[in-house]
């Protein structure tokens, strides 16, 4: 299982992004399982209607709907980590969409993950011990 963050999901359906191909390149290729959060499709979707608009983002939704891809469902009994893991790295500062990624590669036992985030997936760290391996700079 692959965890995806905003980023990813970002690059993939804006083809200006910086980071479109590399996204592309992976998602194209790729044969495992993705697993995203609640939070990250909010942020995505939030940030998508002002760059790519409604109609690609609807299409973007309904693409994810028929991939299968994996959305963590998060309870309250995962609010004190998260705040937890939000406090630990709140220097960067790491948001809800961030934190929910690295509850699940604790609950998950799974540290790969896709982002355009190099800075923040090099620093944090799940079961505050293990790195992340992201993909995309692998």
């Amino acid at each position: 299982m692959i965890l995806v963050d905003t980023g990813a999901w970002l690059a993939l359906a804006d083809s200006g992004d910086g980071y479109h191909a590399r996204s592309r390149e992976f998602f194209r290729i790729n044969c495992e399982p993705l697993m995203t959060t609640y939070p990250v499709l909010v942020e995505c979707v939030h940030l998508m209607y002002k760059r790519i608009g409604v109609t690609k983002t609807l299409a973007w939704m309904n693409a994810l709907n028929a991939q299968e891809v994996g959305v963590f469902a998060m309870t309250a009994g995962h609010v004190p980590r998260i705040t937890t893991l939000m406090h630990q790295y709140r220097d960067l500062p790491m948001d809800l969409a961030d934190a929910s990624l690295v509850l699940v590669a604790e609950e998950l036992g799974e540290g790969r993950i896709v982002s355009t985030d190099e800075r923040d997936f090099h620093a944090y760290r799940w079961k505050n011990q293990h790195p992340f391996c992201n993909l995309f700079t692998a």
